[in-house]
């Protein structure tokens, strides 16, 4: 498998991500795929403050998230067009977060389900902590 530093050879966060080869015109699909590559993903834009603290987050409890900066990938707004529709069109799209394959949602939805309890459990669960 081919690795590319996130965001344009540049290491965004230190994480690598998958080299994305043409996986079909469909962004949904692109995004459905990238999203169960990784134990966690974010995706994110570069210059958003709560992308930035949903990032510190997960860095926080020790999770390694891939992290896709919408804004460094040339398809960038198709694949925010199509994160907006899983969200149900809801305005500001990122950050959204994918753990085990499976959307949590936006940074709202993220710190509930920290603040209830459930997040490290959901991270436990898809290998993401070992703790």
């Amino acid at each position: 498998m081919q690795y590319q530093a996130a965001a344009d050879d540049q290491y965004s966060w230190g994480y690598l991500m998958p080299a994305v080869r043409s996986m079909g015109p469909d962004p949904l699909e692109r995004v459905v795929r990238l999203a169960s590559e990784s134990a966690v993903v974010i995706f994110s834009v570069s210059s958003c403050c709560m992308c930035h603290a949903v990032k510190r987050l997960f860095c926080g409890m020790g999770v390694n998230p891939t992290v896709f900066e919408l804004d460094h990938d040339p398809r960038g707004k198709e694949i925010e067009r199509a994160l907006m529709r899983l969200l149900g069109n809801s305005p500001g799209t990122v950050p959204v977060v994918f753990i085990g394959g499976k959307l949590i949602g936006a940074m709202d939805r993220v710190m509930a389900s920290h603040i209830n309890g459930t997040l490290v459990p959901l991270l436990k669960e898809a290998g993401a902590l070992w703790l």
